[in-house]
């Protein structure tokens, strides 16, 4: 379960490398620490073209998942995408890219402890981006707001690859690292698109950072 990333590089980077044609986001900061139901960066699809915008971390969790609940604060990872809550957000209008720089998983140690282990693509975090979904969606998702109506994203994963797997063996995040990747992902067929759905290969991922909260690297633009 990757729920905690990074994004430290600049907007025009993140528009070059994604091809996003609008920019929704403001003055976007240095994001160190992404943390579940935070807003952070996505790409997606619209009319006129890609657009880098704003979106909450979780998507809206499954029925099941609620039963007894009074709030839903949204699912991060997605794995199972032939189940049908997830399939009816796979076609083009509802798939995205979410840049990052660095991501984290825990790693359990013997004392009981879980401190984060950041991986990146090398020492100077190269952009990529993770392979998501959104939607617009009313829900609560917090008691304390009560209902509210929010762009929310995830993205998928799948099994690890052997750095990931030396960590955390159950899962890592699809992250697209060129843009011809980011293209299929974003233009292609579900089932082209779904092939993504891979883990990178062994000796794609190196460790980073290790045991904070925040991947710290220098901020590139």
């Amino acid at each position: 379960m990757c729920n905690l990333y990074s994004i430290t590089k600049g907007q025009q980077a993140i528009r070059e490398f994604t091809r996003a044609m609008a920019d929704r986001t403001g003055n976007l900061p240095p994001l160190p620490g992404v943390f579940p139901d935070y807003a952070a960066p996505i790409v997606r699809n619209q009319p006129e073209g890609r657009e880098l915008t704003m979106a909450r971390w979780g998507m809206p969790s499954p029925a099941f998942a609620l039963k007894g609940k009074k709030s839903d604060p949204g699912v991060t990872n997605v794995r199972n995408v032939k189940s049908p809550h997830w399939r009816r957000w796979l076609g083009v209008e509802h798939r995205c890219v979410v840049p990052l720089t660095s991501f984290s998983e825990h790693e359990v140690l013997p004392d009981g402890t879980r401190p984060p282990v950041w991986f990146a693509l090398d020492e100077s975090r190269p952009l990529a981006c993770f392979a998501g979904i959104w939607t617009r969606w009313s829900s609560v998702r917090k008691f304390k707001e009560g209902e509210t109506t929010n762009d929310l994203f995830a993205f998928l994963t799948t099994d690890p690859n052997r750095e990931v797997g030396s960590i955390h063996p159950k899962a890592m995040p699809v992250i697209l690292t060129m843009q011809e990747e980011i293209d299929l992902w974003m233009n292609a067929p579900a089932e082209e698109a779904l092939a993504l759905q891979r883990p990178l290969p062994d000796g794609a991922l190196a460790i980073v950072a290790r045991g904070e909260k925040q991947d710290g690297a220098p901020v590139a633009s």
